[in-house]
């Protein structure tokens, strides 16, 4: 079938840039993510390094550093990515992939490994297999959640989103009450995996997570045009000659990919792609995904990085920056509801 058409959102022209202003205004917001993602990168590098600068030891601190920056980078197009194609085929803008139970699966994984097997429980959930298991987990979950609840004759996106609150809050259920029976040591080991951290992740892997990310993200970034026509609504995408269902599943496939890697990485995350899906449509000041997509990463790659350079180098706080980042991003995921009054 031929690639439909996007058509535009009603009252604005057929070219998202139409205007020379329009187009002065998206690239200099690009390139002042770009600046800002290129000073905290190597602000993270180089500031505070012990040992003279250029010496062999300055750039072995620099290596190992910049292996957060890459786990940073992957966290970054992850959550941005997903988000802002989750909120296009379900056809709401404050609400994440996290709702479908991703994070609470982890928790889930995390907190029954360490009720059945104590601390070391931890150490048999590290690993590149254990990561592989975890990820597909999280991808087998929400195949079966999308292929139950869209492929039948009655299939309907809504009560898939509130299925999986439900599952997502039985799980958390779960987890929470084997956490109270954990003894306080074990509590406090959990506790830090239970966090987004980037020191939760695993130089072994980034050889699984890059490309699976690359590869998620240029699907989607290639189905660009089917988003903008599926953001129309399901009657106008189906009218243009769009397969909705189809097209569905695949992009919430592709979600599922971007999310479970990157929760598996670092663990949960709730608001952050709220945040900077919020702050990229405003950015970008467009639909069409194309240009949403690069301003959504750069967002996100600008929070995470000036977060942690912030934190760690000014306040020398490195285990709140997770937590402030899920604050802002809950405080504006409250002004956004209250503004509009409605879900």
């Amino acid at each position: 079938m031929a690639e439909p058409p996007a058509a535009p959102p009603r009252g604005r022209s057929s070219h998202p840039l139409a205007s020379p202003r329009a187009r002065r205004r998206y690239w200099t917001v690009v390139a002042v993510l770009s600046v800002l993602a290129a000073g905290f990168g190597v602000g993270l590098l180089a500031w505070d390094n012990p040992m003279p600068a250029g010496s062999d030891g300055f750039w072995r601190i620099a290596e190992m550093r910049a292996t957060n920056l890459v786990v940073m980078a992957v966290v970054a197009i992850c959550q941005s990515v997903a988000t802002v194609s989750f909120q296009t085929v379900t056809g709401n803008r404050i609400i994440t992939p996290s709702i479908m139970g991703f994070e609470a699966l982890y928790i889930t994984v995390q907190t029954t490994a360490v009720y059945f097997l104590g601390v070391a429980g931890i150490l048999a959930v590290q690993g590149v297999p254990q990561f592989l298991l975890q990820i597909a987990l999280m991808v087998a979950f929400a195949l079966l959640l999308y292929g139950w609840l869209l492929s039948g004759r009655y299939g309907n996106l809504q009560i898939m989103l509130l299925i999986g609150i439900v599952i997502g809050g039985g799980l958390g259920s779960v987890s929470a009450f084997m956490r109270r029976l954990l003894t306080p040591s074990e509590f406090d080991v959990l506790a830090a995996r239970l966090f987004g951290n980037v020191s939760n992740a695993d130089a072994s892997y980034l050889p699984i997570a890059v490309p699976l990310c690359l590869i998620a993200t240029a699907l989607l970034w290639a189905r660009s045009r089917r988003l903008n026509t599926m953001a129309l609504g399901r009657a106008a995408s189906t009218g243009l000659g769009l397969d909705h269902r189809r097209e569905t599943m695949r992009v919430l496939f592709l979600v599922s990919i971007l999310m479970a890697v990157s929760t598996a990485l670092v663990g949960p995350m709730t608001f952050l792609g709220f945040l900077v899906a919020t702050l990229a449509y405003q950015f970008a000041d467009t639909h069409d995904h194309r240009y949403v997509f690069p301003v959504s990463a750069l967002t996100c790659f600008v929070v995470l990085s000036g977060a942690y350079f912030v934190m760690r180098n000014i306040f020398h706080a490195n285990g709140v920056v997770s937590i402030i980042i899920e604050l802002v991003g809950g405080l504006v995921f409250l002004f956004v509801i209250l503004r509009k009054g409605r879900l």
